[in-house]
Parts: C-alpha cells; sequence; structure tokens
C-alpha cells in the first residue's frame, strides 16, 4: 500500500466517524425521544425498543453481525472492513448518546417540547440521511439494510435510496402489527410518520450523493492547450481529448480541449487555467452522466437478444469488409 493510498484511508474512517456521529446526534436527539420509526436496522432494533424495552443498540448489533457474514463473499473485505468498524463505532455511539439524552426518570429528554412529533422527524431525517449519503460516499456503511442496499446497487442500475426504500417499506409496514403501540389509529400514525421519515432520510441520501458525484465538461479554447493539458493530466486523474476546430471569423483553425471531470474539481481545473492562460475562453456545462473508467460504472445487463443483434451485426461488417478487400 502506498501512502497516497494510506492518506485516502484515513481520509475514508475520518469521514465515516463524522457520517456516524452525524447519525448518532440525530437518531437519539430527534427520532428515538419521539419514539419515530425509521428504517433501517436502527427501525428495527427501535420498534423492538418500544415494545420491549431491549436496548435499540443491542438488536442493530446482533442483526448486523448476521448481514455482515452473509454479504461477506459479494461484497468483500475491503467494504465489510468499513463496515464492520462502523457496526462498531456506532454502537457504542448510541450507548454514549442515550446517557445524555435519558432523564432521571428514564424518560428521553425532548428537545423541540411536546407535541412537536413531526417537526422533530424533519429535523431528524435530514441528519440522518445526511450522515448516510456521507459514509457511502466515503467507501462504507452503516450497515443492516444499508449492505442490502449495497449489494442491490451494486448488480442493478438502482439508487442507494431507492433500494433503502424498498427494503425500509416492509420494516416500517411492519409496526401496524405491533399491540403495544395501542389501538390501530395510533399504529397506523406510527407507520405514516414512519413512510415520512423513510421519503426525507431517503431524498437526503441521493441529493447530497448526486450532489458529489455531479460532473462537468469543459471545452477550453487556448493558444496554449498543450501546456494547459499537460498541467490538468499531471494534477488530476484525467485525460484530455484535442479537438480540432476552425474559427468562423478569422478563418484560422484552432485547437479545443475537452474534459469530463467532477463539479468539485472545477475550481481546481479553473485554477489551473487562468495560471497558465488567462485569456482563455472556456464553456462548462453540467452534464447528466458519465460512465467509464473513472467515473460511474454501466449497471446494465445485456439481453441474450442484443447479444444476437451485435453478433449479426458484426457477422455483416466482416463479410462487406472482405468483399471490399
Amino acid at each position: 500500500m502506498t501512502r497516497q493510498d494510506i492518506i485516502y484511508e484515513i481520509k475514508d474512517y475520518f469521514y465515516i466517524t463524522l457520517g456516524l456521529l452525524l447519525y448518532t446526534f440525530g437518531f437519539t436527539v430527534f427520532l428515538l425521544p419521539y419514539e419515530i420509526v425509521t428504517g433501517g436496522i436502527a427501525g428495527i432494533g427501535a420498534i423492538v425498543f418500544y415494545s420491549t424495552g431491549f436496548p435499540v443498540q443491542y438488536t442493530f448489533f446482533i442483526i448486523n453481525a448476521v448481514l455482515i457474514i452473509l454479504a461477506l463473499k459479494t461484497l468483500g473485505w475491503k467494504f465489510l472492513t468499513k463496515t464492520i468498524y462502523a457496526t462498531i463505532m456506532l454502537t457504542i455511539m448510541l450507548e454514549v448518546a442515550q446517557t445524555f439524552t435519558i432523564q432521571a426518570d428514564g424518560t428521553f429528554h425532548k428537545l423541540l417540547g411536546e407535541n412537536n412529533d413531526f417537526m422533530s422527524l424533519v429535523i431528524g431525517c435530514t441528519i440522518t440521511g445526511t450522515a448516510l449519503a456521507t459514509v457511502f460516499l466515503n467507501n462504507g456503511s452503516t450497515g443492516g439494510t444499508d449492505i442490502v442496499a449495497a449489494v442491490l446497487n451494486k448488480f442493478h442500475n438502482i439508487s442507494l435510496g431507492k433500494a433503502l426504500i424498498i427494503v425500509d417499506f416492509c420494516i416500517i409496514g411492519s409496526c401496524i402489527f405491533v399491540d403495544s403501540f395501542g389501538t390501530v389509529d395510533l399504529r397506523f400514525r406510527k407507520v405514516v410518520f414512519g413512510l415520512c421519515t423513510m421519503l426525507i432520510e431517503c431524498l437526503m441520501l441521493d441529493y447530497v450523493m448526486y450532489w458529489q458525484r455531479q460532473s462537468v465538461q469543459f471545452l477550453i479554447f487556448s493558444k496554449k492547450y498543450q501546456e494547459i493539458a499537460y498541467a490538468i493530466s499531471r494534477t488530476t486523474d484525467h485525460t484530455l481529448t484535442i479537438l480540432d476546430g476552425h474559427g468562423f471569423w478569422t478563418g484560422k483553425p484552432t485547437k479545443v480541449l475537452c474534459l469530463l471531470a467532477k463539479k468539485r474539481e472545477s475550481v481546481h481545473i479553473f485554477r489551473l487555467i487562468k495560471q497558465i492562460d488567462p485569456n482563455a475562453f472556456v464553456s462548462q456545462s453540467s452534464v447528466i452522466g458519465v460512465y467509464g473508467e473513472g467515473f460511474d460504472e454501466m449497471k446494465v445487463k445485456i439481453k441474450p437478444s442484443n447479444k444476437e443483434t451485435i453478433t449479426t451485426v458484426n457477422n455483416e461488417n466482416n463479410i462487406s469488409n472482405k468483399q471490399r478487400a
């Protein structure tokens, strides 16, 4: 492992820990005191806790341990090592956090006061959704249904938010069968609130992840295109394409640099261009998606009918080339 790899690993663990702290804060301060049911293993733990008093963190740890063992072959040690770290750390954090939120009479302190369940739900899920995105963006997982979502996302073109919705819907819907929540009306209210938590959390998850993964396209017109291309290729992981252009008014040939990069790299790229050629003409545009090396993977399956079509086209092209020869 190189020095750069070690730095990246340390950075991942730092942001995973930060995300876990954020999740712990949102869950124990805004959701748990108001008996709001969420999705995921934390949601299962909350349902068990509200029903029996069995600590949330212990249910969370036990179920995660089983899922990690089952997902080991599919996701591999690299992904699951951070998941194991996140599972242990979140279990500890949840236990410690509850010691600060539980009052002397054994009840949770409600930060927003009584009868502010929905406002607490919105704030809590905004925080936990952001926290989950922070963990996922740094190659980690909080375990539980995140593992299931990661497996689905690995083999299918399903966003993490949608994958979590599918799994969490079943967990939240189970509240209707829990007698300890009271009458049918109260249980239905729990389900409705749970669906709201699922929606807000998943929207925040997808929003933050999409914002971080946004890509842009640069078209750079400059007489110093070689110096700019060299500087960008040396300081980023991207290569560039040189296009031949022709000025309409001047009638002179020109070179155009075409570059696809992450949006967060824009400031660095603009800075390089300005240092080399302050008079360069630059066009930046957002792109819907970029797939290939260094970007996202094309997670689509090739149907047998498509394979046959491609084979037929290739055979026809080979025959045509032989006839021309």
